[in-house]
């Protein structure tokens, strides 16, 4: 569920919004989105992964909304972290380049 729109990171490019297909956030003109219908989050992960400077946290396992500190979740690499793992944006390795599943079918074929 999103939890979480930094005013800090955030440059007011809207993409948050443009991209969840449940509309949780509203926009905001001069300002952050912020996050008008928590309730409605499907924990797609869209709007973190297009986020450009990782201003948005979406807690993994959370169907309810949970308690966060962003000076927490800055310093443990989680604000943004989805981003991150999937490789997207500058000077970071696409996630597929470390997906070793492949090997599966290289043993099941005699390789």
């Amino acid at each position: 569920m999103i939890e979480l729109v930094s005013e800090a990171r955030c440059i007011g490019c809207d993409l948050c919004v443009e991209v969840c297909p449940t509309d949780v956030f509203d926009r905001v003109p001069g300002g952050a989105p912020v996050i008008a219908r928590q309730s409605d989050c499907q924990t797609c992960f869209m709007c973190e992964a297009y986020c450009p400077v990782d201003a948005l946290y979406v807690a993994p396992q959370a169907e309810q909304p949970v308690p966060v500190d962003e000076a927490q979740l800055s310093a443990s690499g989680l604000l943004g972290s989805y981003r991150a793992a999937v490789g997207w944006g500058t000077r970071r390795k696409p996630g597929a380049a470390a997906d070793q599943t492949f090997r599966v079918l290289q043993v099941a074929r005699g390789g």
